[in-house]
């Protein structure tokens, strides 16, 4: 599998780029995400997805790991495709997608074209446990993540399932940029 391409940057359209990688040219499917992301510079690094089907060899690129696991996750939810998730990834940055799911925004994801009322609750369905796991967000990294292990120590000492606190906790932190662990526990509790 090709997991990256590193090279000379030939060509950049918003729904591909041309890459020369040692006098290879390489067209790489992107995301308009993707595309505000590269830079115009000569060398270009981008990361990849090989995607193989009967008729076709085609690669999807991304700007870093994280998009590309998105893309992967999306892919895997039954009913759709590597096209349907390009299109997805163009229309929401993969934190947004990532709030969307966790915070069950079916409007958000139905507002996507070509994604139904049906396919964005199989999405939300799908990806409600997998997504959370991607550290996308400032707010998930460093310090969040400390008050996060702890307030999760706390309740599972007063005897909640670690599985029905961490969503709620993840939402929580979504929507408050600074929390402290007692408030945190307390917004928790009262959701519970």
């Amino acid at each position: 599998m090709i997991t990256f391409l590193k090279g000379k940057l030939i060509e950049k359209n918003p729904t591909d780029v041309v890459l020369d990688v040692n006098g290879v040219g390489y067209r790489v499917n992107i995301s308009l995400n993707t595309f505000s992301k590269i830079d115009d510079n000569e060398n270009c690094f981008i990361y990849t997805y090989f995607h193989v089907k009967e008729d076709a060899q085609i690669l999807y690129g991304f700007s870093n790991k994280e998009e590309r696991s998105v893309f992967k996750l999306l892919i895997s939810v039954s009913g759709i495709g590597p096209n349907t998730a390009q299109v997805i990834m163009s229309s929401m940055s993969p934190e947004n997608l990532q709030r969307a799911v966790m915070t069950n925004d079916i409007e958000s994801i139905k507002s996507v074209k070509g994604i139904g009322l049906k396919s964005a609750q199989r999405l939300i369905l799908d990806l409600k446990d997998k997504i959370s796991k991607i550290s996308l967000q400032e707010s998930s990294k460093g310090i969040n993540n400390t008050i996060k292990d702890e307030a999760l120590s706390a309740l599972k000492m007063l005897g909640f399932a670690r599985k029905n606190i961490e969503s709620v906790i993840d939402k929580i932190l979504l929507d408050s940029e600074s929390i402290t662990v007692e408030d945190l526990i307390k917004q928790v509790l009262n959701k519970m």
